[in-house]
């Protein structure tokens, strides 16, 4: 790959000694060598972002302005369709013909007009409800507001499932808010974070207003989330890498937005349990079950498990199993050899516990090349097996049965995830009651939707903040309460 980065303005060629591979996990051939990005060169981003941000280049345009740019750097990244489409099939292994293909390609592409046009429409100040014997005394009169600008520089780490929506999350709403970004995607994906620069190229993005640094390592990253002129971090990945980053984000305070890990909860009332046998399918085939919102904990009633077992192996039993290329395939590879061992260590530890599998549970036979697990089925006796508790991120789901709606409820909220939770219910009143008392960042009752106007966030391990949404746009901003006296 020749260009490892985007600095001031300017693609860059990676200075380190060290290079790295990016692989098609499909069939383990390489889709591009990539020379790593220095610390000196992201110490040179940061000082670029810093000084578009300071000098107003950017931030002092009005959000008409800005937005006037961001219109033109939508035409820019839709120009690049076809492009993200390969990209999400050879480096993250996404089936072309998958549902996920949307997130992957069609959503942020529609999604970048919807940010810009919910911005416009924000108050960019607010009246403070301040009593009247406070606005008017003896001595002076007082209006207070509340003033929404740019929050400075902000570092955003993105993630490998769904890299160019991960990301995209990140740089357009803060870009849109007046911010200045450096990107850092996640290594194992990082070639379409490259049209994120090649747009602002094509619409005229100021210099410095835009970085990129693409590496493998940890020090890039690091400086990304230490260094006092990045004034918020905002990171899509692991509950690991997550607070890693909180720690190093803690001495100077910066503001952080987190979007971690999930194990959420699907529980089916009585008079849906029918319905259960579709969750193994739908689940194992959203890219290889690499999906941080996925129902991958399954409750059903107990005297209707064995019947939803069986019927989720049967559903799973014929899912053509191939390379992401190949408009057949239902189900693609894991993203690396280490996620595919991830996805046969939990099946292990789910059998050591008490669990059965009841469908897959290994490698394809098959399949020589490429990092493929079947999908997978899991019999889990309670909510304390380590497949229940653990996010595997794979295609592997597991079903407990439970005795009442209360005990259903009581084993969703029994995780250190909160980022997503499903009920299914013929019986809508019942069905909101128990979704009412599911502990999560969002609850899907009998639907769900990905929309640019409906934030989502987790709780507990599961992160920190909003993304999408007002909320979301908000955290790009600061407040400041203006008071005018006279």
């Amino acid at each position: 790959m020749e260009h490892s980065g985007y600095i001031d303005g300017a693609f860059v060629k990676g200075e380190a000694m060290r290079r790295f591979t990016v692989q098609n996990p499909s069939d383990e051939t390489i889709v591009a060598e990539v020379t790593n990005c220095t610390v000196a060169q992201t110490d040179r981003a940061i000082g670029s972002a810093r000084r578009a941000f300071d000098d107003g280049v950017w931030s002092g345009l009005s959000m008409k302005q800005r937005g006037e740019v961001m219109r033109r750097y939508a035409e820019a990244l839709r120009k690049h369709a076809d492009r993200l489409k390969e990209l999400a099939v050879l480096e993250a292994g996404c089936p072309v013909s998958s549902t996920v293909m949307g997130a992957q390609v069609h959503a942020p592409l529609r999604m970048t007009d919807d940010i810009i046009d919910m911005f416009l429409r924000l108050p960019e100040h607010e009246e403070n409800p301040l009593p009247i014997h406070e606005r008017v005394n003896p001595y002076f009169t007082v209006q207070s507001l509340k003033l929404y600008r740019p929050l400075g520089v902000v570092s955003a780490i993105s993630a490998y499932n769904v890299p160019f929506y991960t990301a995209f999350w990140k740089v357009v709403p803060a870009m849109m808010a007046g911010n200045s970004v450096i990107l850092r995607p996640n290594p194992l994906t990082p070639i379409s974070s490259l049209i994120f620069a090649e747009a602002a190229e094509e619409a005229g993005i100021p210099k410095g207003v835009f970085n990129l640094i693409i590496e493998d390592g940890l020090e890039s990253g690091q400086l990304m989330t230490t260094d006092p002129r990045v004034d918020m971090v905002s990171f899509t990945g692991s509950c690991t890498v997550g607070a890693k980053v909180a720690e190093q984000a803690a001495p100077t305070l910066k503001r952080l937005v987190l979007e971690l890990g999930g194990k959420s909860a699907q529980i089916y009332l009585p008079d849906a349990a029918d319905r259960a046998a579709s969750a193994a399918l739908s689940v194992c085939t959203a890219h290889a079950g690499q999906g941080c919102v996925l129902g991958t904990r399954v409750f059903v009633p107990e005297d209707s498990k064995a019947t939803v077992l069986e019927a989720m192996a049967a559903a799973v039993a014929n899912v053509k199993i191939g390379v992401a290329s190949d408009p057949d395939t239902q189900l693609g590879p894991v993203i690396s050899a280490a996620q595919r061992a991830r996805c046969e260590h939990f099946t292990e530890a789910a059998v050591a516990a008490g669990g059965r599998v009841v469908a897959g549970g290994k490698r394809p036979a098959h399949m020589d090349k490429g990092f493929y697990y079947e999908p997978t089925v899991l019999d889990l006796p309670d909510n304390s097996n380590p497949a229940a508790q653990e996010e595997i991120f794979g295609p592997v789901i597991g079903v407990i049965g439970y005795k009442d709606l209360d005990h259903a409820v009581a084993m969703a909220n029994d995780s250190r995830f909160g980022l997503s939770g499903w009920v299914h219910g013929q019986d809508r009143v019942a069905a909101l009651n128990v979704g009412l008392k599911i502990r999560s960042g969002a609850v899907n009752v009998n639907g769900a939707v990905m929309s640019s106007y409906a934030s989502g966030g987790g709780i507990k391990m599961s992160g920190l903040g909003r993304e999408r949404g007002i909320e979301g746009l908000r955290e790009f901003q600061m407040i400041t309460t203006f008071n005018l006296g006279g």
